[in-house]
């Protein structure tokens, strides 16, 4: 096999087509080219229908199937294949046999649109099809996109409500598919937004976004399977693929059309993924709980340049040398003892007194209850900390008026973030860190900015800034603060002045850094499962 060319990464789709270009390959076609990858349409069945009806379904025969697999797989190998409609039992057997022999050669993910029935009515799948998409795709699938009802086909239930989905989620999960994300375009909240169940490796929770309010909505389902394929094929790890299938599909259904007397199609196209707007919110559990719409809770000023102390005394020096936001960072030890807690105290006490004398905004790492009860500003956690106090833990920290900053280095994360509307949210490691281990790729100024253009809520940039041109570059994507650790080495006094400085000088500069039309993972994808 030869390999595909790197800028154009290649996704099979295995799909019927649509006489009336709405649905299944014609959709799969332009979803791919918004994300700029390369599908290759492999026919599973021609239907007949227009934008009222489907009148007749002509599977191709196993042997047409096969051929078109076996050329594409000597020219066009692919990184993803995606399935849609197909015709019969044999095919998807052919899919099972074809994902076993790709991933032989080299890693292939597949994602499975379990197109069971036409928004229409008209069904395309028996029980004999149901028990071979048990059976034989979903242990092999890297994701599946089903919506509530094939949710409920493919594991022989009842179609489950709101409070049901997440646990229809993990017994996919528990079926050998490895991502699920039950989509509810059908449905949506009180709050007028539309929720997707989403149960990854990576995260669980709701995707939520506003209901785009009509009714040429043809192929939106085939979009957004496609758009996460097209995601995955890019190296997005699947949650961060789903993020960007609801941006794609958001946007594909605000330019949805009339083509006949019916329901009009979707129509995806690039740029989906520099509009703020089309950013959902990520639960944080199995409640769709988001904060109140609205400005954030935090400070008005600028956060300007952000630094990162380990000590009460290191506190004091760089208030002295003209830092006006930090944040002190004590790890708890694996054993803290009562000598420990008490010294604890001590540097929380010692700085946020420091902090107020300065006029100062001091954010305690962790330890948000202690700094709740001394009176700190604020407060920074990271994701797990925040998972790790609940639905109740969450809603505490809320009640409690502090200042709340939290870290994120992906898009899932950034999505979740935002549904605390916390003061600030981090981007990082913006450049490579030796501060501590972690598996995030660097996010590099191209991130940041994308970062800084769709979180609507300030940034703060961390991560490998060394330097004051760093601290300039930063600025110039728009982060409305630099963290500064290591940069302000053992004479902040003399330091401190050059990075603020460099600060100036980003905000300043005439010509911003462009926001780019997708972000880059910052997260490596796994390699796909051996063959079953």
């Amino acid at each position: 096999m030869t390999a595909p060319h790197a800028a154009r990464p290649v996704v099979w789709s295995i799909a019927g087509t649509d006489s009336g270009g709405g649905a299944g390959l014609s959709a799969d076609q332009r979803a791919a080219d918004a994300f700029g990858v390369h599908l290759c349409p492999v026919v599973a069945a021609v239907t007949a229908q227009n934008s009222l009806a489907v009148t007749r379904i002509e599977p191709v025969s196993p042997l047409a199937l096969e051929a078109q697999l076996q050329a594409l797989a000597d020219d066009l190998p692919p990184q993803v294949v995606k399935t849609g409609l197909l015709g019969g039992v044999e095919h998807v057997r052919l899919v099972a046999h074809w994902i076993d022999r790709l991933r032989r050669r080299h890693p292939v993910a597949l994602v499975v649109d379990p197109v069971l029935a036409a928004s229409t009515g008209a069904s395309f799948a028996d029980a004999s099809m149901l028990t071979a998409y048990r059976e034989l795709l979903l242990p092999r699938a890297t994701l599946i996109t089903p919506n509530r009802r094939e949710a409920a086909a493919l594991l022989g239930q009842p179609e489950a409500d709101t409070a049901g989905l997440p646990t229809q989620a993990l017994e996919l999960r528990r079926r050998g598919v490895q991502a699920v994300c039950i989509t509810g375009g059908d449905f949506a909240d009180l709050n007028g937004r539309v929720l997707d169940w989403m149960a990854t490796e990576q995260a669980d929770g709701w995707l939520a976004a506003p209901r785009i309010a009509t009714e040429h909505h043809h192929g939106s389902g085939c979009t957004f399977a496609t758009s996460a394929a097209a995601a995955l094929a890019l190296g997005f790890v699947p949650a961060d693929a789903v993020v960007l299938a609801k941006m794609a599909t958001g946007h594909a259904l605000r330019h949805g059309h009339p083509a006949g007397a019916g329901r009009g199609p979707v129509r995806a196209t690039s740029g989906f993924a520099a509009d703020a707007s089309l950013l959902p919110w990520l639960s944080w559990g199995a409640s769709p709980t988001f904060a109140p719409p609205g400005e954030p809770d935090a400070p008005r000023a600028s956060l300007d340049l952000y630094a990162i102390v380990d000590s009460a005394a290191r506190a004091e020096q760089v208030l002295a040398a003209g830092a006006r936001t930090l944040q002190l960072r004590i790890k708890t030890p694996a054993a803290p003892d009562a000598a420990w807690q008490a010294a604890l105290r001590t540097a929380l006490q010692r700085s946020i007194a420091a902090a107020r004398e300065a006029g100062a905004r001091l954010f305690v790492n962790d330890h948000w209850q202690l700094a709740a009860e001394l009176g700190a500003f604020g407060v920074h956690l990271g994701q797990e900390d925040l998972l790790a106090l609940g639905d109740d833990g969450r809603a505490r920290l809320r009640a409690s008026g502090l200042a709340l900053g939290i870290s994120s280095h992906s898009l899932w994360e950034l999505a979740r973030a935002r549904s605390m509307a916390p003061c600030y949210v981090a981007c990082g490691p913006v450049w490579p860190t030796l501060t501590k281990a972690m598996p995030w790729r660097p996010q590099g100024p191209d991130n940041l900015a994308w970062w800084c253009a769709m979180a609507g809520l300030p940034v703060v940039a961390i991560g490998g800034i060394l330097t004051p041109e760093q601290v300039e570059a930063a600025a110039r994507c728009g982060a409305d603060g630099v963290c500064a650790v290591r940069v302000l080495g053992d004479d902040p006094a003399r330091v401190l002045p050059q990075l603020q400085r460099a600060l100036q000088a980003g905000r300043q500069a005439a010509t911003p850094s462009p926001v780019p039309a997708l972000p880059h993972p910052s997260l490596a994808a796994s390699v796909a499962p051996p063959p079953s």
